[in-house]
């Protein structure tokens, strides 16, 4: 395999779409791949990503939408007090 020094996992795509977009796409790419923390239970690391914009956590099972990308979107660091558990919601009846 060649070297991929400058664009690193972006290097699967080869000598294709221009070095430019190549680092744009590694930015982004290792902000997905990264290890990233479970806002309810903390664990690092066990964090996947189901879906575009959704994610869940092997360790305590919670799922929840975040960012394309990462679990938590820019915004959410000004909103963290308004994440709802999912154990704290009522029971549904009637159902």
């Amino acid at each position: 395999m060649g070297r991929t020094k400058v664009v690193g996992i972006a290097g699967r795509y080869g000598p294709r779409y221009g070095v430019s977009i190549r680092k744009r796409v590694k930015e982004v790419l290792e902000k997905r791949y990264a290890k990233h923390v479970c806002p309810f239970c903390g664990s690092v690391g066990t964090v996947y990503r189901v879906s575009v914009g959704i994610w869940a956590c092997r360790k305590c099972g919670a799922v929840w939408a975040g960012a394309a990308y990462t679990p938590r979107s820019e915004l959410a660091q000004y909103f963290k007090g308004f994440i709802i558990r999912p154990d704290s919601f009522p029971a549904r009846r009637g159902k």
